[in-house]
């Protein structure tokens, strides 16, 4: 079974179920169904080639959802746009990945380089050029069989590279349908789930898609994704999942203070995901929400759930400040800079190995080889397993920021910043921070004799990097301090910007 036909089985069980609710339509299985077909039968007209890409650039909506499975349905590959990211960072995504396919919102097509895009597909509309206007002309015809096999790539996420070499993981087959296993597995999912997508399908809120439809579930897409719409939707629309990166939540929960005591009938697992939540925030949200918080832990190179914790058990005291264990299709180790597996409570690199691994970076072998070793994808995370087989996260060997949920390499922000004529060098690193979970720093050395504001420098990285991955806030100084090498010491910097704040 491919991944898609997990959706295909429930479609023909359930066909007058609910499969997707918005606040413009109600859609039932069968009709998805349908919809799917026809579309994934016009991307095999437009482009008969098979394992093609077909990029898709939009808020979360009833066509992003059939457009997402089509593209699986189709035997293409999906390589998500997310609308968040700059155009310039859009631009060199669909430069690598030459799409031959592109459906946009209409929104989300100023600044990008559209014009060597074979067929650009509107998300709205009627028009020959639309999703409507395909599935019309397309209506009653079904994909022709894949025969890719399991080894095939399924999708191409990015992460990190935002100065002109992205690394495209290449997510296969195989991956995909351990991940749908894991989460069935995990979250007990059944025909009474309702999951809310409040996060962006292009992000970690892909991986739910499958496994809700899979087991007959309902997914609920709320009228905006402001913290008050999300807050209601989790109160009045029988929501029972909702995958959200802490910052989400934080703001959630902002929006019902003062209100009184809040009451969320069916929530069952509300899944914080891409970066760390520290325990005195997870025990507010377990107060807030109730006892239904819970977690995972994984990578785009290792989609999602390595492991999991539920909500019965991070409530406990002695598992605050884990992420779970072993997932039903993971296998995951820590290991030495030797190459040696550590026995129980060592600190050392998480890694891992499975289905659940990439097929490797997208034109970027050596990049590959560097990862997996063996067989093992080599994370960059470090951590340590208990005696239970509960994994503990402690640092990161890689330098890479989380905020927000989304991955921020210093390396690609300091190039950006470096490109301003006035800035002489330029060091980025994370700062934790309640709303963010970590806020992207820089430091600064202007060039001898020059001027320029951080308001200024700030806005000059949001035009190239979009506004997740600009700093938030920058620090200047006449000379960064550098180790005898002339190496610029993050960490000394880091520390003075921790007590600077500390102190007020």
């Amino acid at each position: 079974m491919y991944p898609i036909d997990f959706f295909y089985r429930s479609a023909r069980l359930r066909p007058q179920a609910i499969a997707i609710i918005s606040s413009s339509e109600q859609v039932h299985y069968g009709a998805l169904m349908e919809r799917v077909n026809a579309l994934a039968a016009a991307f095999q007209t437009l482009d008969p080639a098979a394992q093609s890409r077909v990029g898709i650039c939009a808020s979360n909506s009833v066509e992003h959802i059939v457009a997402l499975l089509a593209v699986l349905a189709s035997g293409k590959i999906w390589v998500p746009l997310n609308p968040r990211n700059s155009t310039a960072e859009l631009n060199r995504t669909l430069d690598v990945t030459t799409p031959s396919i592109v459906v946009i919102d209409d929104k989300y097509r100023d600044g990008l380089r559209l014009e060597s895009i074979s067929h650009v597909v509107a998300t709205k509309g009627d028009g020959d050029d639309s999703l409507a206007g395909l599935t019309a002309r397309h209506a009653g015809r079904i994909p022709a069989p894949n025969a890719a096999g399991m080894e095939a790539v399924q999708a191409i996420k990015f992460t990190g590279g935002s100065t002109g070499m992205p690394k495209g993981v290449m997510q296969p087959y195989r991956a995909w349908k351990a991940t749908l296993v894991n989460q069935i597995h995990a979250y007990r999912f059944n025909e009474h789930d309702r999951y809310l997508l409040a996060s962006p399908i292009t992000h970690g809120a892909s991986t739910y898609i499958l496994p809700i439809l899979a087991q007959g579930g309902c997914h609920v897409i709320p009228e905006d994704t402001s913290p008050q719409a999300v807050l209601r939707s989790l109160r009045e629309d029988g929501i029972t999942t909702s995958f959200m990166p802490p910052t989400l939540i934080y703001m959630v929960m902002a929006a019902g203070e003062g209100a009184g005591r809040m009451s969320f009938p069916s929530l069952r697992h509300l899944v914080y995901g891409g970066a760390p939540m520290p325990p005195e925030k997870i025990r507010a949200a377990q107060r807030f929400f109730g006892p239904v918080l819970a977690t995972t832990y994984g990578q785009t190179e290792a989609p999602q759930i390595v492991t999991f914790i539920s909500a019965e058990e991070l409530a406990r005291d002695e598992n605050v400040g884990s992420v779970g264990r072993m997932a039903l299709v993971a296998d995951m180790a820590i290991m030495d800079p030797e190459g040696r597996l550590l026995p129980n409570d060592e600190v050392g690199e998480i890694v891992v190995r499975g289905d659940l691994v990439m097929a490797g970076y997208w034109n970027l072998p050596d990049k590959t080889s560097e990862t997996i070793v063996d067989g093992w994808l080599h994370t960059g995370d470090r951590g340590f397993l208990d005696a239970r087989g509960y994994l503990y996260l402690r640092d990161r060997l890689r330098e890479v920021i989380i905020t927000g949920g989304f991955n921020v390499y210093p390396i690609d922000v300091e190039d950006v910043l470096a490109r301003h004529p006035a800035v002489h060098e330029a060091a980025v690193f994370g700062v934790d921070d309640d709303k963010w979970g970590e806020a992207v720093h820089a430091a600064v050395q202007l060039k001898p004799g020059c001027q320029v504001g951080a308001d200024e420098l700030i806005a000059f990285a949001k035009q190239e990097l979009g506004s997740v991955k600009a700093p938030k806030q920058i620090h200047f100084y006449e000379s960064l301090p550098r180790s005898p090498v002339g190496k610029v010491q993050k960490d000394a910097v880091k520390c003075a910007v921790r007590t600077q704040a500390a102190s007020h």
